[in-house]
């Protein structure tokens, strides 16, 4: 373990930090402060999201992200994190994604998964436990 707790974000939590609305965007700004561990697919799902659903200018989502970057560290995805999401979909039953999401942030030896989507408080392999910032019993 770490000397000090590594976190992972999802891509939830960068979009929230985005977002308009108050009480997640600064909970969302509380955690991209810490400089949590991010993956190449928060990235591109961040940049969908807000390019398709948004509706944002590609310039303006590249110009964001750019900013974010400052925040984050990012955790290379390579086949080794491929496999292992192969193994926690058909462990835990996460759709393919999200188990990628969790093999990036295990590669990265983060212990916390901040993430609004997944179930609270489930711990994987033994070291990697996932929490909604936004509940009331959440653990920041």
């Amino acid at each position: 373990m770490p000397a000090v707790e590594r976190v992972f974000v999802d891509n939830n939590i960068v979009l929230y930090a985005l977002d308009a609305d108050q009480q997640k965007h600064e909970t969302a700004w509380n955690l991209l402060f810490t400089k949590p561990y991010i993956s190449l697919q928060v990235i591109n799902e961040c940049s969908n999201v807000l390019n398709r659903k948004r509706q944002w200018p590609t310039e303006d989502v590249a110009q964001t992200m750019e900013r974010v970057f400052q925040f984050v560290t990012v955790e290379p995805t390579d086949i080794a994190t491929v496999r292992s999401a192969w193994k926690f979909q058909a462990r835990y039953r996460f759709s393919y994604f999200d188990s990628l999401i969790i093999a990036a942030a295990l590669a990265a030896d983060c212990s916390t998964l901040y993430s609004e989507d997944m179930q609270h408080g489930q711990v994987i392999a033994g070291r990697l436990t996932i929490n909604n910032p936004f509940l009331a019993d959440s653990i920041l």
